[in-house]
């Protein structure tokens, strides 16, 4: 293989991606942009679930509970009603999230000891938001009764140290806020840095589909340096974001980062020539832009949606999917990313998710040479 084959390459694709402002702009401006667009999308911290109550206790108990549940920004009291009928009007018009049932025995149940009956009923058309207001209400009710119970139990002169046996104190280590974007982000950053990939195998059928193939026929270009060449200036802008994008994330969305920065730039590099291998694989294979534009969607970018770990733990996925999830660079990044930024993990940890990027890459390129033909039809 010659270097000096491979820098006439990159060369040319510099010049071209220069040249062209779309494929600038698609390398360039649009895993930022995909970013912004998806953390603000995805990460949305639900406040403000508004939800109905109805009171069939009337008692002072019962408000005061009302009052602590609808306390704050999480949940708001939309409306008192009277009858189930009203609840029900109200979920239809969509103007309740939830609502909330108090029974007749409330207070006495609860003074008694007995438990505390009450009924949640949420709306099954924007379930995050009913699961949202039922979670809330367990635990703000989980309060109430213990401070119910207390003055109860003291009133009956019960020590409570005696109902104390267990002693359970939960610590959430490198999100201690559990805030879904602190998560979500940095895993999203494996999704966005792979958009160069639908460059470089739009630019690679769109030679075919044009011909400009034709002037490599008589070129002692290797079919791998004539790959590779054309990855390099990909790498190169890519890793631009690669710098970029991070400082936005700590910076605009306020998300730790724990770890090396050169650490995470040398791995971000293997993710892009792993990742822009398989866009070369697509390139390769696709005789048009709109087939290898249909194609990057499929083997691109919603995988590296859907199977890479952002969303759903891939060990909760079926046995093929998992197989298929530890085929994409995305899978492996996604956790060298998270690893990074949250706990600051180094190399000792994630060196097994480099070697598979790695292995990855040069496997796809591989087959991406075996299949290349410097010829049109």
């Amino acid at each position: 293989m010659s270097f000096r084959h491979i820098w006439a390459i990159t060369r040319k694709e510099f010049h071209h991606i220069l040249r062209d402002r779309s494929t600038l702009f698609l390398v360039l401006i649009t895993p930022t942009a995909l970013l912004l667009l998806f953390a603000y999308a995805l990460t949305v911290d639900i406040q403000h679930v508004p939800i109905a109550v109805l009171d069939y206790d009337r008692s002072s108990l019962s408000r005061t509970f009302v009052q602590q549940i609808t306390a704050g920004e999480d949940i708001d009291l939309y409306a008192q009603v009277e009858t189930i009928g009203e609840i029900e009007d109200l979920l239809m018009k969509g103007e309740v999230k939830a609502a909330l049932i108090l029974s007749p025995n409330f207070s006495n149940d609860l003074l008694a000891l007995k438990g505390l009956p009450l009924q949640v009923i949420i709306d099954g058309t924007e379930p995050e938001s009913g699961v949202f207001a039922v979670d809330h209400i367990a635990w703000r009710a989980e309060e109430f009764v213990n401070q119910a119970v207390a003055g109860q139990l003291q009133a009956m002169g019960v020590p409570l140290d005696t109902l104390q046996p267990i002693d359970l104190r939960i610590r959430t280590w490198f999100n201690p806020d559990l805030k879904p974007r602190n998560d979500l982000i940095p895993g999203l950053i494996s999704m966005v840095l792979g958009m160069p990939a639908l460059s470089v195998a739009l630019t690679l059928a769109h030679e075919r589909e044009h011909g400009t193939l034709e002037q490599l026929m008589a070129t002692p270009i290797g079919r791998a340096e004539l790959l590779v060449g054309k990855m390099v200036p990909y790498i190169i802008v890519g890793l631009i974001n690669v710098v970029v994008i991070p400082i936005i994330a700590i910076l605009w969305f306020r998300i730790p980062f724990n770890g090396s920065f050169i650490l995470f730039f040398v791995l971000s590099a293997i993710f892009l020539f792993s990742i822009l291998s398989l866009g070369i694989i697509v390139g390769v294979f696709m005789p048009t832009q709109a087939a290898a534009l249909a194609l990057s969607f499929l083997v691109i970018f919603f995988p590296g949606f859907f199977l890479t770990g952002i969303f759903f733990p891939i060990a909760s996925m079926p046995e093929i999917m998992r197989l298929e999830a530890l085929g994409l660079p995305g899978t492996h990044y996604a956790v060298i990313t998270r690893g990074i930024f949250l706990p600051g993990v180094g190399l000792d940890v994630l060196w097994p998710y480099a070697i598979m990027m790695t292995g990855l890459g040069f496997a796809f390129t591989g087959v991406a040479a075996l299949f290349f033909k410097k010829k049109l039809g």
